[in-house]
């Protein structure tokens, strides 16, 4: 399978930068998966999750908004803000 170069990028600086295998985001029109090959698009995104697969591992980046670059073999996400799945502050997400 190949290889996706994927970043994900906030006005505060980079979230992720790597490689994915696949990439599942959640556009405003439905949900979107992302492998190498892709055409191109640019998309609107929800405030979801997205899912970075790569060698049978699955990370998750929280989003908040913001846009989807697919551009043959890299993903470009530019978000409001973003937050990695081990980074993420329970308490304070429950709370909002």
């Amino acid at each position: 399978m190949g290889i996706l170069n994927v970043s994900i990028v906030t006005p505060d600086g980079p979230v992720f930068s790597g490689e994915a295998n696949m990439v599942i985001a959640r556009t405003k029109a439905g949900e979107l998966g992302i492998l190498p090959g892709h055409v191109p698009l640019v998309a609107p995104l929800k405030i979801d999750v997205v899912r970075l697969k790569h060698d049978g591992k699955e990370e998750w980046v929280a989003v908040n908004g913001g846009f989807m670059e697919v551009n043959g073999e890299e993903v470009n996400i530019l978000a409001d803000t973003a937050e990695r799945e081990e980074e993420i502050d329970i308490d304070r997400a429950e709370d909002c």
